[in-house]
């Protein structure tokens, strides 16, 4: 079980396949699970390296709130540990903004992939972000907080669902972890600096986004010296819904910059 160290926290990490390096980094309080669909796609062409932020999962969870620049120097823990050179972050929500700190303040960044992601917290709907999370113990709760993760009707997918809430009752965070995030996504802006993160970046965003709107995630890519804005049918967790678009269009992105 490969874990690094960051001022004595923990965090745990996983990685599959060859070639270079592709990094995802979660939303608030999912744990890896979130990108199973883009791990199947990519896992093979590319390394890819999969962790849990501190407060999920496998990680220390330390008494919050936390900030994203931690969680930015948390992930070149991971980096520096997998004695990674270069990398290519896939984030969504808080893992996006996580990648876009780390891509100002880090050399390792290659490439940026942002999924329902804004460069201030205060873009974000609290009361949609809040009714993300339930307790893993409870199996109803975290059914019905997939409501505002998605745009379709999650009732008409029982069998998707239950392996969500499987996964999620397993790898998601507790209420601590969950809320020092949540603190965390409320807490950034990069509205100041945008133009020091010169990575191309491809800005995906749900048109149905209830968490963080798509017209966020449109400013988002406009204020990015490289961003291109992707608007993708569905919600905040627009990649699940519909993965098999969005992983088409990101494994065309990493081999057009690869390719360079």
């Amino acid at each position: 079980m490969p874990t690094a160290t960051n001022r004595g926290v923990d965090l745990y990490y996983d990685v599959a396949g060859d070639g270079e390096t592709v990094a995802f980094v979660n939303d608030v309080g999912y744990g890896a699970w979130l990108w199973g669909w883009q791990h199947a796609a990519l896992a093979g062409p590319h390394e890819t390296l999969t962790w849990d932020l501190r407060g999920t999962g496998r990680s220390d969870a330390p008494a919050g709130p936390y900030d994203v620049r931690t969680l930015a120097a948390d992930l070149e823990a991971v980096l520096k540990d997998h004695a990674v050179r270069d990398v290519h972050l896939v984030g969504a929500g808080l893992g996006g903004m996580v990648a876009l700190e780390y891509g100002r303040r880090y050399g390792r960044a290659e490439t940026l992939t942002l999924f329902g992601t804004a460069a201030s917290g205060v873009d974000v709907a609290d009361d949609a972000l809040d009714s993300l999370f339930a307790p893993r113990d409870d199996p109803d709760g975290l059914r019905s907080s997939l409501e505002n993760a998605f745009a379709a009707d999650v009732e008409a997918h029982p069998e998707v669902v239950e392996d969500v809430v499987s996964w999620r009752a397993d790898e998601d965070a507790d209420s601590n972890g969950w809320e020092s995030q949540a603190a965390a996504m409320r807490g950034f802006d990069a509205s100041d600096w945008l133009y020091e993160v010169t990575q191309p970046a491809q800005v995906f965003h749900g048109v149905d986004d209830a968490v963080v709107p798509a017209s966020a995630g449109e400013r988002l890519a406009e204020d990015l010296p490289r961003g291109e804005y992707r608007a993708v049918e569905g919600g905040h967790l627009c990649f699940i819904e519909e993965a098999a678009a969005v992983n088409d269009a990101l494994v065309g992105f990493l081999d057009e910059q690869t390719a360079d």
